[in-house]
């Protein structure tokens, strides 16, 4: 392992050239200030790789083998994957408070729902979304849901379709959802949960850059999740993803952005509901 003192530095022509390959490849925007969380994030590539230089690594990764071995692992570790279980709490109360709970009283009960959490890294917003929708079936029986996840990177994508999580992940959920929703290992020693089959079997998972001009899947949602994940574009982009979103939004869907993000100014055919919650117009 290379010494903390010797840890290589990205110069300045190895960050243009990778800063601007992730912005074209996948939408990210990388200036200057994210030149140390760049090459602290790519260190752990090098260890892979053994390499102790970025020279090495840039001619590796852009070489035929390296986009076809590589580059599945660099996204991995440049995209960010911070995520909780009720992260933003308020989107949740209002997704059953003001559009699931009264669709379905107005259907008499029955109703089919399908959502799409666009960046659902790990799988904590998705289960999250599942607890939710669970909790309204308890009241409305009849309920059928389908949430769909997808992510950018295979690695958190793994981590999301088996669904363990540390324990110390669900520690502020009500004690009544924890075992209503979770298991714990057989193993007395294991700080481990796992997400209970009665959820699991609702939610199905894939791999989509959001910057892709079309995406892989094709139904329409009745709410899309895409949060905390434009702020990492240009306007540009921005509103290329939200215009893909759009086209999956059934008539009266609904998307819910990040709270520090906003469509404001870019002009599109989303009506506001709430903060950061929209429409189709």
């Amino acid at each position: 392992m290379i010494a903390t003192s010797e840890r290589p530095t990205l110069n300045d022509k190895e960050f243009r050239k990778l800063s601007l390959f992730i912005e074209t490849e996948l939408g990210i925007r990388m200036p200057e200030i994210k030149r140390v969380m760049l090459e602290s994030r790519l260190h752990k590539r090098l260890r892979a790789l053994s390499m102790d230089n970025f020279e090495s690594y840039c001619d590796f990764l852009f070489s035929e083998k390296g986009m076809r071995i590589e580059f599945p692992f660099m996204v991995d570790v440049v995209t960010t994957n911070k995520t909780d279980f009720f992260r933003e709490p308020d989107h949740f109360v209002y997704l059953e408070n003001h559009i699931v709970r009264p669709r379905l009283k107005a259907n008499g009960g029955d109703c089919q729902f399908d959502i799409w959490s666009s960046a659902s890294s790990s799988g904590e917003e998705i289960y999250t979304l599942a607890m939710v929708m669970e909790g309204i079936r308890e009241d409305f029986q009849r309920l059928q849901y389908t949430i769909a996840g997808s992510d950018i990177s295979q690695e958190v994508l793994g981590k999301a379709r088996k669904g363990i999580y540390h324990m110390s992940r669900i520690e502020a959920l009500p004690l009544e959802m924890k075992k209503k929703y979770f298991l714990k290992s057989k193993d007395s020693d294991s700080e481990l949960v796992k997400v209970k089959p009665n959820i699991q079997k609702h939610v199905s998972f894939f791999q989509q850059n959001l910057m892709d001009d079309q995406y892989s899947i094709r139904k329409k949602f009745d709410v899309i999740f895409c949060r905390n994940v434009l702020i990492y574009f240009s306007q540009e982009k921005q509103k290329k993803i939200l215009m893909n979103l759009y086209r999956h939004l059934k008539d009266d869907g609904c998307l819910f952005l990040g709270h520090s993000e906003t469509i404001t100014g870019l002009n599109l055919p989303y009506v506001s509901l709430a903060p950061t919650i929209y429409s189709k117009t």
